[in-house]
């Protein structure tokens, strides 16, 4: 037999193999899914994960959207911008009463890491412990009383503010807030503008770092802080596979962060705040950051929103903030009432992550 010969009927062979193979199965497609988000710290575990490809292991094309507060964020979700996010409390709050938002999962409790600055040479620097329930704040009714404050409203350093105020027996009309961006709050007052600014982080450690004094914070007060995930609750309902894979996602996310020695998670933590919220950080800021936030894994959530006894801790934290918010006249006592019958905290979704992990478990990393 010739080599032609031989190559021909080989060939032939071969075509025969392929056509009589069965056909593999197309890949499903992705699910497109459309996040909100802001340049902080619960930000990094579902830049990372998509860094990682880990949402397209679920199934997933998540897609993030940038906002410069939590508020902005949930006032476009009517649009149908975006069907999950990560905000504060507060606007997570608003979002449910307003717009029939879900809180689904929790990201981190930064109760440290939002701050009422002050400059040292301030008269409210010189008094200490006017509560002594509050003995680090600083301040008293005197000192503060008729100054004018920098922040953010309807959002968590508005919330620190008002914890700050409480403290000292004092209330939002005792002071004039000034509402501005995070970045135009801190530079303002960097040129002498306001008697006192309250930051969320990291922007918190840049005040400090200029020589301002925390005057107070919500950890100080004895108040948690916690930043949520939210979902547009009709997409959560009609899908509640893609919401609890969108958790999974997520959850690993927190794993690596919990999991990774600090040294190692500084460079990765800088490279998203450089690439994706674009803020320039020095390593000791960063390590400040992650250190001052406190990660969620999948036991301590499934433990915060139980409800087998009652009202979930989440459910408490919410009931709380929705009593003090309506003290201040910023929700009316019909809305109270929608908060203390807890219908937007729905873990639902979260049980279905969880026990979806307890069968796959990938490895975070």
């Amino acid at each position: 037999m010739s080599i032609k010969t031989w190559f021909c009927r080989l060939s032939a062979l071969l075509l025969c193999a392929l056509i009589l193979a069965p056909a593999s199965a197309p890949a499903a497609p992705l699910q497109k899914v459309a996040t909100a988000w802001m340049g902080e710290q619960e930000t990094f575990p579902i830049w990372y994960a998509k860094e990682k490809g880990w949402d397209k292991e679920a199934g997933l094309d998540i897609s993030m959207l940038y906002f410069n507060s939590g508020m902005d964020a949930v006032n476009t979700m009517p649009a149908g911008s975006w069907v999950f996010a990560g905000v504060g409390a507060v606007p997570a709050l608003m979002g449910a009463l307003r717009y029939d938002m879900q809180v689904i999962g929790l990201c981190n409790d930064e109760a440290e890491a939002n701050a009422v600055l002050i400059r040292s040479d301030s008269p409210i620097a010189r008094v200490k412990g006017w509560n002594s329930q509050c003995p680090n704040v600083l301040g008293s009714p005197e000192t503060v009383k008729g100054i004018t404050v920098l922040t953010t409203t309807v959002s968590s350093s508005h919330y620190a503010l008002a914890t700050w105020l409480e403290s000292l027996g004092l209330t939002e009309k005792d002071v004039t807030i000034k509402n501005m961006e995070q970045a135009s709050a801190l530079a303002a007052f960097e040129y002498g503008i306001g008697d006192a600014v309250v930051l969320w982080a990291p922007l918190t450690y840049v005040g400090q770092n200029r020589g301002w004094l925390v005057a107070s914070s919500p950890d100080q007060t004895g108040h948690p802080q916690p930043l949520l995930l939210v979902a547009n609750k009709k997409f959560a309902e009609d899908n509640p596979e893609i919401t609890a894979k969108f958790l999974q996602v997520y959850q690993r996310g927190v794993r690596f962060m919990r999991e990774t020695p600090i040294e190692e998670l500084i460079p990765l933590y800088l490279e998203f705040y450089s690439s994706w919220a674009g803020s320039e950080y020095t390593p000791q800021l960063a390590r400040r950051d992650i250190e001052a936030h406190a990660l969620y894994t999948f036991p301590e959530l499934t433990r915060v929103f139980d409800t087998s006894n009652g009202p979930s801790t989440v459910q408490r934290w919410f009931t709380h903030l929705a009593e003090f918010l309506a003290r201040s006249g910023r929700i009316s006592h019909t809305e109270l009432a929608k908060v203390h019958a807890s219908g937007f905290v729905n873990n639902t979704y979260l049980m279905k992550a969880v026990e979806a992990h307890s069968k796959t478990a990938p490895a975070a990393q």
